[in-house]
């Protein structure tokens, strides 16, 4: 018969072993495997036929580490050739952060509770305390162990929650889901790609202004922005009672991206980052606001944003006939219907998607063909700005690229940003980055590290970074050792532990029976 004390050593080596082979294998999200093959990948990139050529990619906001295997090597290498690279927003103008947080903001003097019905504020805040409550429980211990700590990244995202206007909470609620705090401490795709863009000395810029993705959400009247908001409490309310499933979630999102799914809806969905409110559950009424409200958000924060981008990309291309440009928007932007792709045809523009297992064709200079596009009347007021960053090495003033996706990006320069200053400061000193540069999870149970080398088709090509420049290839030897080091010293602590504790039990367990 066990005595209470052994059985308190069998549970507590059970424990720990479980905890071991917990840490030892990867969580099966049920995404899909890495194809043997190129031509099995997908593919999120557009040719603009033209000499030099230009390139249309399409991102999704997820930490970059959850798809960068996924992306054909024909994508990584037309960033890497191309000497312009465009994004949405340009984050690094002092002047858009400022107008982002801005933006955010009520009137002077107002409050949320000031605004909102008593009912809809209390039951508001209920679920912000939830929310802080649960986040200790939600975060990883990689995100810990980097010092993102609960406190510090609730007060990133909610922080001043009472002074922001409706629409802006509403957006922040959504953000605020146990999936979307355990990918924090990553950066999304866009961001690494700014990134990387800055470090490779890329001239880089932005096809809108902080005002024109602002604006539209703030002109919702007072009755849509209340309907938004007290339907979205209730979809999170229900998630919580787990009454309800979420229809899109990040993993959805990141499975379609990683498996071919090309799903306008749920890219859409991303492009936008605003709930659906139209389902068949509500009453007549309140099915006519949310259709009301879905169609208006898909207007003016899809179609017309389109057909904006669309223009610039132009003015910039008929500007920089000898240039080579990357413009990395959000995939949602590519497909479905009005897209950038479909603007660009209606003008003239020979635009093509390029398949996975496609040969990158260099270019190679020569003479400067004239374009045979229409000249659009309203490309004469485009104003575009471009970016005035400099190099870590010669600017004090400089901050971090965006998140790039307007509801979000505060939260996400407040994750990073911090520790610019940090990385300034020893970036000075010296050539190589550090491995906490890009805040790379360690964390088997949440991403996977892009490998070094990736072996497809048999050939062994450089991953995570396709364009292995200044000295970058040594970083990989910082990954790999940081990572064997940090797995060998968690192991070899627990197995001394165990080990100890066994002893002890052991030891215990004699003098009872003695």
């Amino acid at each position: 018969m066990w005595t209470r004390t052994g059985l308190l050593c069998f549970v507590l080596g059970t424990l720990v072993l479980q905890d071991v082979q917990c840490r030892r294998m990867p969580m099966d999200t049920g995404q899909c495997g890495l194809p043997k093959s190129q031509e099995d990948l997908n593919s999120f990139l557009w040719t603009i036929k033209r000499n030099p050529p230009a390139y249309l990619f399409g991102t999704i906001h997820v930490p970059y580490t959850r798809v960068w295997d996924f992306i054909p090597l024909n994508s990584k290498k037309a960033f890497q050739e191309s000497t312009n690279v465009y994004f949405e927003l340009d984050l690094t103008d002092p002047y858009t952060i400022s107008a982002l947080a801005s933006c955010q903001m009520l009137p002077q003097g107002e409050n949320l509770q000031d605004v909102l019905p008593k009912d809809l504020y209390r039951r508001l805040k209920r679920h912000l305390e939830y929310v802080k409550l649960m986040m200790p429980h939600w975060m990883t211990p990689d995100q810990r162990g980097k010092g993102l700590y609960a406190d510090y990244l609730f007060n990133a995202i909610a922080g001043n929650w009472e002074r922001k206007r409706p629409v802006w909470v509403m957006l922040m609620v959504n953000s605020l889901t146990e999936a979307d705090i355990r990918s924090r401490g990553v950066p999304v795709l866009d961001l690494y790609l700014a990134q990387e863009a800055d470090r490779m000395r890329k001239k880089t810029g932005a096809v809108e202004r902080v005002e024109e993705q602002c604006h539209p959400l703030n002109r919702l009247n007072l009755s849509q922005v209340l309907f938004a908001l007290n339907q979205t409490l209730l979809q999170h309310e229900s998630l919580r009672a787990g009454s309800l499933q979420a229809p899109y979630t990040t993993e959805d999102l990141i499975k379609h991206y990683n498996c071919g799914d090309l799903n306008s809806v749920i890219f859409n969905y991303d492009t936008s980052q605003l709930p659906g409110f139209t389902n068949t559950t509500l009453p007549p009424h309140d099915q006519v606001t949310a259709q009301e409200i879905d169609i208006y958000f898909r207007q003016e924060l899809i179609y017309k944003r389109n057909e904006r981008m669309a223009r610039r990309v132009m003015g910039l291309l008929k500007e920089n006939r000898d240039k080579s440009f990357f413009f990395a928007f959000g995939a949602g932007h590519f497909l479905g219907n009005n897209t950038v792709i479909d603007v660009l045809k209606q003008a003239g523009y020979d635009v093509e998607h390029t398949p996975p297992g496609q040969a990158f064709e260099t270019f190679r200079k020569g003479p400067i063909p004239e374009e045979d596009v229409t000249d659009e009347p309203s490309l004469k007021y485009f104003d575009h700005v471009p970016s005035t960053s400099s190099s870590p090495e010669d600017s004090d003033d400089e901050m971090l690229p965006p998140h790039l996706l307007l509801p979000d990006s505060i939260s996400q320069l407040e994750e990073f940003g911090k520790h610019n200053k940090w990385y300034r400061k020893h970036h000075r000193n010296q050539h190589r980055r550090q491995f906490n540069d890009l805040w790379v999870r360690l964390d088997d149970s949440t991403t996977t590290m892009p490998s070094s080398t990736r072996d497809i088709e048999g050939e062994e090509t450089p991953d995570s970074l396709l364009w292995l420049q200044d000295g970058q290839d040594d970083m990989y030897v910082e990954i790999s050792s940081v990572q064997s080091s940090a797995a060998t010293k968690y192991i070899s602590t627990l197995f001394v532990a165990l080990f100890a504790s066994l002893t002890l039990c052991i030891v215990t367990y004699l003098r009872t029976i003695s």
